[in-house]
């Protein structure tokens, strides 16, 4: 049985990893409110972007006009690029290991074709570093405050492996942000682009003064540093409510501990002083 002295100090521990997780959460609720935002606001520029692109393909980009784009081009795929997205810092539960879970299966389904990862947070980074995987480059502390020109120059790169035939294909992993309480892991294509159907409200179409190839030639590469960026968006808005989530449950969990650990100690004090009580009575019946 443990002394009274040991679950005092137990239950201080307990207590002092109590505040730390409640006051984790706070952080990353504030944190989460700013990156939601952010999500919530470049996802309607997205959408904008893709109909755009649609519109333009749909009614210039057809086989008259013969117009092509080398971020079109459709090969095949003998090497593959995956822009890997995880976290900056732990204690947020699957997130992690989530989308790691869903690179270990793009990989797997590619038996035949060489991948390569490019890294982007600390823990994508420390987890790759000693695993058999062939890594292009490694980008730590981007996604704690996500810019549009780390995007960029993501983009940029991804773009130029494409273009000089080191990758036939890119893709981009990482935990889409649904809500606070889910997350959810998945791997898109970014190259060769795959162009979306051309809708736009109304059933009509827009008018462009430029020529196709002119506008394509603008718009193709904004598209990738658009998904790169939103992509990161979502990242750094699933981590912090993953984060969140954990700290939470990690400070209901010390409360749990804390009541019964308060309860064990109020029963071995109780049983310290009946015995103490009873060995005086004993002890004064002897003298009698």
């Amino acid at each position: 049985m443990p002394s009274l002295i040991d679950l005092r100090r137990r239950i201080r521990s307990v207590k002092n990893t109590e505040q730390i997780t409640k006051a984790m959460k706070m952080v990353s609720a504030a944190k989460l409110r700013r990156a939601q935002q952010a999500v919530v606001g470049a996802r309607p520029y997205a959408g904008l972007l893709e109909d755009m692109l649609g519109s333009v393909l749909a009614t210039e980009g057809d086989e008259e006009t013969g117009f092509s784009h080398p971020l079109l081009e459709r090969r095949e795929c003998r090497a593959a690029q995956v822009l890997v997205l995880a976290g900056e810092k732990g204690l947020c539960g699957s997130f992690n290991s989530n989308v790691f879970k869903a690179v270990q299966g793009f990989v797997d389904e590619r038996p035949e074709q060489q991948v390569e990862l490019e890294l982007l947070g600390r823990k994508a980074v420390d987890f790759y570093r000693l695993r058999d995987l062939a890594v292009s480059g490694r980008w730590e502390q981007v996604l704690g405050r996500v810019e549009v020109a780390t995007a960029e120059a993501v983009a940029e790169k991804a773009v130029q492996k494409f273009s000089d035939g080191e990758a036939d294909e890119v893709w981009i992993a990482y935990n889409r942000f649904k809500g606070v309480l889910s997350q959810q892991p998945v791997v898109e294509q970014v190259l060769p682009i795959i162009p979306p159907e051309g809708t736009v409200d109304g059933g009509g179409s827009y008018e462009y003064e430029q020529p196709a190839e002119q506008l394509l030639g603008a718009l193709l590469p904004k598209r990738v540093v658009t998904q790169v960026f939103l992509a990161m968006l979502e990242s750094a808005s699933a981590e912090h409510a993953a984060r969140m989530t954990a700290m939470d449950a990690a400070t209901r969990n010390a409360g749990e501990v804390l009541e019964k650990l308060t309860l064990y100690l109020n029963r071995v004090r109780q049983a310290s002083i009946t015995t103490e009580i009873i060995e005086i009575v004993s002890g004064t019946a002897a003298q009698e």
